[in-house]
């Protein structure tokens, strides 16, 4: 959605390097662009897949293959770009719509001709939370994501951090942040949905041919990264609450021209503004920029605010979780009745990802917010939503589904059969 905000002017790069006080000029910085004040309406969608040969789809693309998929799409009809994350999973991203519905359908029209081009290369897309069957490893080369892996290794949490990169794939909704008078409101009220969406669209039982037991292993993954950078943001004001995160999260890389290096010590990025760090230079206000391109909260403001903790699910079931999700937020009176239902099980994201609709006090808000959401959503999608309804007052989620299947057929065949949809 950036592209259709209005942008903040800020100062020259070199502004943190001359600032008599960089972690204030920092953080100043980081408050002025966390929001941009804005009508409520527009919705932008991304959808990430995983990639699959459907003749060996046990085997992941290679990064040959992949640049010469990408390099041959046509454009996406209503104007999404298409990314490539570092597993070889392919991202669909729509540009701002004027309301959900719009962008349900851009999207639908893009995923169209994405899956056709592909097809016609022998390849499928597979939208699910964790690519289920085949194991976890990095194809695309890029410095960043080398240095991703090699920061996470040496913090800890090497294996997670893998498969984050690698194997996991998000449905993700954008959302104009609105008048600013109303920025507290609205994130706290985001926050409080995030369980219920995490639980709500559970959909990764099964990673590599194995599972943990947790709905959500996307969500269990993320939740065994770095925690600094990985945790939702807290804070009454919007702004200041994301300075702080910003500035005590640690500095993953540092970039000079072509040329990327992993910082394999937690150096919090306030923490090399002041020089205590063994980085080798002062920061710059793009590196400041980068850092937050870094950090994975599950609402993370970015001018607008990124939902980014919804599993990505089979094309039968996403149109209508972006609906609900936009619903919950965005329509006033079913916003006001989210609030209620959300308050008990507002922290409890791990037991979320971990035990889904299982949870008693989960699955009542889980079922009340659907139901409300079902009631007042965009008329052109409220048969999927109603669908989406019925699954989960029925107690199940879509991961659920996918859980039987592979009881039945194997991961690799769910893979496949998802690749083929």
């Amino acid at each position: 959605m950036t592209a259709q905000h209005a942008r903040v002017d800020v100062a020259p790069d070199d502004l943190l390097l001359t600032a008599a006080d960089p972690v204030a000029t920092a953080r100043n910085h980081i408050v002025e662009t966390a929001l941009t004040a804005s009508t409520i309406g527009r919705v932008g969608l991304e959808l990430e897949f995983h990639l699959v040969d459907l003749n060996a789809p046990a085997r992941r693309p290679t990064w040959d293959e992949i640049q010469a998929l990408a390099a041959g799409l046509p454009a996406m009809p209503s104007g999404s770009s298409v990314t490539v994350e570092p597993g070889g999973q392919l991202e669909l991203s729509t540009p701002p719509a004027p309301d959900t519905a719009s962008s349900v359908f851009a999207l639908q029209a893009d995923r169209a001709v994405l899956g056709a081009a592909l097809a016609s290369a022998g390849f499928g897309t597979a939208p699910l939370g964790t690519d289920p069957a085949r194991p976890v490893r990095r194809v695309n080369p890029s410095g960043r994501y080398v240095a991703m892996e090699q920061h996470f290794a040496a913090l800890g949490c090497e294996q997670p951090g893998k498969a984050m990169m690698s194997a996991t794939a998000a449905l993700q909704v954008n959302l104009d942040a609105g008048p600013e008078a109303g920025w507290s409101q609205r994130l706290d009220l985001i926050r409080s949905l995030g369980p219920v969406l995490v639980a709500a669209s559970a959909c990764s039982p099964y990673l590599g041919g194995h599972s943990s037991g947790w709905h959500s292993m996307r969500q269990q993954i993320w939740h065994g990264i770095d925690h600094s950078r990985s945790d939702p943001v807290t804070g009454r004001e919007p702004g200041a609450a994301w300075a702080s995160y910003a500035l005590n999260a640690p500095v993953m890389l540092v970039r000079d021209g072509d040329r990327t290096t992993p910082v394999t010590r937690r150096v919090p990025f306030r923490a090399w503004l002041r020089g205590a760090s063994p980085i080798d230079r002062r920061p710059t206000l793009a590196d400041l920029d980068y850092h937050l391109t870094t950090l994975f909260p599950p609402i993370r403001p970015r001018g607008y605010i990124e939902i980014r903790c919804l599993d990505a699910l089979p094309d039968r079931w996403w149109p209508a979780l972006a609906a609900l999700t936009v619903t919950l937020i965005d329509d006033a009176e079913t916003a006001d009745r989210a609030a209620e239902l959300c308050e008990p099980v507002r922290d409890s994201w791990p037991v979320a990802a971990r035990a889904g609709l299982a949870d008693p006090t989960l699955r009542a808000a889980v079922q009340g917010c659907v139901d409300a959401a079902a009631r007042r959503c965009p008329a052109p999608l409220k048969a999927d939503v109603e669908a989406y309804a019925e699954l989960i007052l029925s107690g199940r989620t879509p991961g659920d589904e996918v859980r039987e299947r592979v009881a039945d057929a194997g991961p690799l065949a769910v893979l496949e059969e998802e690749a083929r949809a």
